[in-house]
């Protein structure tokens, strides 16, 4: 200090004798600055003019520390100028960052202190002014000035892991420095100052088994041959520290959770080297008969097994599959299995892995041997007949009662059960076939016929005696044989024609044969004419051996005005056993042919009608033409005679006939004008007459009489007629008009239409019509709905 001191005043010594107040700061906090002062009178002489500038104030740059936990402020530094002569006439002024909320300064000493502890981590450096003034007049001196404030760093943060816990996974078996996983701790202290964030990395726990480097954070292996099978999980504690490990150092920790994942370094193992299985005898090819399982300590695909049945004794009879979930092998039944043929098989399964790895093929084979003993269990099982099914012939008409075959079951059982046998009836609804149960004869038990039935099929159950559980069926096929029992015939009625043109030895048509006794695939049919040995003159039939013959012409000349039809007997035999014939009648008619053979025509109708036209068809040409023609005649005369009936037809109708009047009488008084006897309509005053389409009631009321007809009071006879037809239940099902046309003028009976009287029907119950039949239903459905609908009205005349 004192050297520095001395220095300075040296140099001041040499710049004119200027004075230069030594600076007042902390060591090492010096902040230079330069003052170019305004232009003053020289102190010698008082000669004005420029001077050389002096410089006001020196100082360093600023430091505080970080985290000051003082009770006092913390001093920060001094400042102070050359004009300030210790009299107190300067005062120094602060302004920026933090002035008079963090920092603060003596106006007049010029000392600086920070009021509160501050954190370099969250403002690393203040930047301030600072200006001295005259105190009195408060002109500044000399320009502001600007100066910073550092924040020294001190070592308060620990190295922080932002991304922990973590995880990582690494084959097992991996050689030494297999790469794990990087981790990264990060320091928040200024890493150009000091060793505050210098980070070093250490395993505070997992060692042998992993290493970190110090620098870098990168996980390694560090031991080899790590097995997945003796421990998977490993939990790695890293520590960062700073100040570069040394002591003093803050710290801080992480955990990664390390897998060690599966290889494929394990074979499968069976848990046993045999396996005794049972099985029943009756078990279902397809069916499981068993399961084994080879254990490998491997995970996922690296544990996945197959399995294999090694070729030897037995290992035809079964097979084996890989159960996917839990690796199981299903040993299961390939082919039938019988206990009195065998009763035990051995063979061998090996186990191997689907998916290898290469790398461990030195640690041997990766696959594992055991042997299966599967013992087959004597299980209770139906007859078994001697045949998968039976056929049997049997010729149509046979004596009821002959046995036509039979069948034959044996219980292979260790108990060797009698056997009884029979018919399932839903084979046999009408009882053809009986069967012995002890010894499974068949026989007829009705006439069988061919031509009904060719083919019976039928079922036999056998059942066994100590167990009739037990069941079997067996099909048994029927065939019914032919016997020949009935005649050939011609295969259709021929229409043969010889042209008169015709040459002798002619063919002028062709015949076949059917029979009904056997399948056309096994007919013979021989041909020949009855006349066979007598000499013939007009036809001939030829055999052609292949079951038709032709017919031949033995002479020219035919004529038709001579003989228009000729008639041939056929003789036809067929090749049973019991040869069969029947004679056929061919008839052949004389036709005119052109001179290639064609026909043109056979009698004198033919030159009318087209070639190949019968006269049946003719006649019914005819016939329907004829009915035609009655049809329509009918038709119009029916048109013409038709007259439309009036609505009155039938003298039984009780009706009131509808009698018009054009003239208009006098009133009620006027007796004179008209015959009012027209108006009672005295033909209809007979007995009681009931509807002849409803059914007649008991207790019916008899009609009231009827005014007599030398009665004036018309009134009184009108109304006595509206009551009798409102009550009258006899009256047809149809509206009825009845019209009094005699009104005088004046009438206190009012209006005496019969149109209106349907407002005063009294109510009458027609449920009755729907106990008639169906033919009333619709008139039911009317009258119903009217007798709803009215029944509160009144008709009024």
């Amino acid at each position: 200090m004192l050297r520095r001191n001395c220095l300075l005043l040296f140099l001041c010594f040499l710049f004119e004798q200027s004075s230069c107040a030594p600076f007042q700061s902390r060591p090492g906090q010096e902040w230079p600055h330069s003052q170019t002062g305004p232009p003053a009178a020289g102190r010698n002489g008082g000669s004005r003019g420029f001077q050389r500038v002096k410089r006001g104030w020196v100082w360093n740059q600023f430091f505080v520390l970080e985290e000051y936990m003082g009770s006092d402020p913390q001093y920060v530094g001094k400042l102070h100028t050359d004009l300030d002569k210790g009299d107190s006439a300067v005062k120094y002024t602060l302004s920026g960052d933090g002035a008079g909320t963090i920092f603060t300064i003596d106006q007049i000493t010029g000392d600086i202190h920070a009021l509160r502890s501050l954190d370099r981590e969250v403002k690393p450096y203040y930047t301030l002014r600072a200006q001295a003034v005259d105190i009195e007049t408060n002109r500044p001196l000399e320009p502001e000035s600007e100066f910073v404030i550092k924040v020294q760093d001190i070592n308060d943060n620990e190295p922080k892991f932002l991304e922990g816990p973590y995880t990582a996974s690494v084959p097992e078996m991996s050689p030494v420095g297999t790469y794990v996983m990087k981790v990264t701790a990060t320091d928040a202290d200024d890493p150009t100052y000091g060793n505050s964030a210098r980070v070093v990395y250490s395993i505070l726990h997992g060692q042998p088994y992993f290493s970190v480097d110090p620098k870098t954070g990168v996980i390694r292996t560090a031991l080899p041959n790590m097995d997945r099978e003796m421990k998977e999980l490993y939990q790695v504690l890293i520590q960062a520290k700073d100040m570069g490990g040394q002591l003093g150092g803050l710290a801080g920790t992480t955990t990664i959770n390390i897998t060690l994942s599966d290889v494929n370094d394990n074979p499968p193992r069976f848990s046993k080297s045999i396996f005794h299985l049972r099985v029943p005898e009756s078990s279902a090819v397809g069916s499981a008969v068993g399961r084994i399982k080879a254990h490998d300590l491997d995970i996922g695909k690296n544990a996945e097994v197959e399995y294999n049945i090694v070729p030897g004794d037995g290992g035809a009879m079964f097979d084996i599959t890989t159960n996917e979930h839990n690796q199981e092998g299903i040993i299961m039944l390939k082919k039938p299995l019988d206990y009195e043929t065998k009763k035990a098989y051995t063979f061998k399964v090996e186990a191997s892995n689907a998916h290898l790895d290469p790398r461990f093929h030195n640690f041997g084979p990766f696959k594992d041997t055991a042997t299966v003993k599967i013992n087959v269990l004597d299980v209770d099982e139906p007859p078994v007949f001697s045949k998968p099914s039976y056929a049997m012939d049997v010729y149509e008409d046979t004596p009821q009662g002959t046995i036509i075959g039979a069948v034959t079951a044996q219980d292979l059982d260790a108990g060797n059960s009698p056997v009884r046998y029979s018919i399932d009836w839903k084979s046999d609804l009408d009882s053809f076939f009986d069967i012995d149960p002890v010894r499974g004869t068949i026989s007829t038990n009705e006439l069988l016929d061919r031509e009904s039935i060719a083919q019976h099929n039928i079922s036999v159950v056998a059942t066994k005696v100590n167990n009739p559980v037990l069941t079997s069926k067996v099909a048994v096929t029927v065939h019914v044989l032919d016997i020949n029992e009935f005649p050939p015939e011609l295969a259709m009625p021929y229409e043969t024609y010889v042209c008169e043109s015709a040459k002798v030895g002619q063919v002028i048509q062709v015949i076949s044969a059917r029979d009904q006794d056997l399948p056309q695939a096994g007919q013979k049919f021989s041909f020949k004419s009855p006349q066979e040995g007598v000499k013939t003159k007009n036809f001939t039939i030829r055999d052609f051996g292949n079951n038709t013959a032709g017919v031949m012409t033995l002479r020219v000349g035919f004529k038709r005005r001579s003989q228009e039809i000729y008639h041939l007997p056929v003789v036809i035999e067929d090749g049973g056993l019991q040869t069969l014939s029947s004679t056929g009648t061919l008839t052949i008619r004389v036709c005119g042919c052109d001179t290639d053979g064609s026909l043109l025509t056979c009698s004198a109708e033919a030159i009318f009608l087209p070639v190949g036209l019968s006269t049946g068809a003719l006649i019914a040409i005819l016939v329907c033409i004829v009915i035609l023609l009655v049809i329509v005649v009918l038709y119009v005369g029916v048109r013409r005679q038709k007259k439309k009936e009036t609505l009155m037809t039938s003298k039984e109708d009780i009706r009131d006939n509808v009698i018009h009047y054009d003239d208009e009488g006098g009133g009620e008084e006027d007796t004179h004008a008209f015959d009012m006897g027209t108006l009672r309509n005295p033909k209809v005053i007979k007995e009681n007459m009931f509807r002849r389409d409803v059914k007649p009631e008991l207790g019916l009321c008899p009609r009231r009489p009827v005014a007599s007809q030398n009665s004036a009071d018309i009134s009184n006879f009108i109304s006595l007629r509206l009551q009798e037809h409102e009550g009258d239940t006899s009256a047809p099902p149809y509206d009825s008009l009845a019209t009094y046309a005699y009104e005088g003028e004046g009438s206190v009976a009012e209006s005496l239409s019969s149109i209106e009287s349907v407002k005063g029907e009294t109510e009458e119950d027609y449920d009755y019509l729907n106990e008639w039949g169906p033919r009333f239903k619709t008139l039911a459905g009317i009258f119903g709905e009217r007798s709803e609908s009215q029944s509160d009205k009144k008709i009024t005349a």
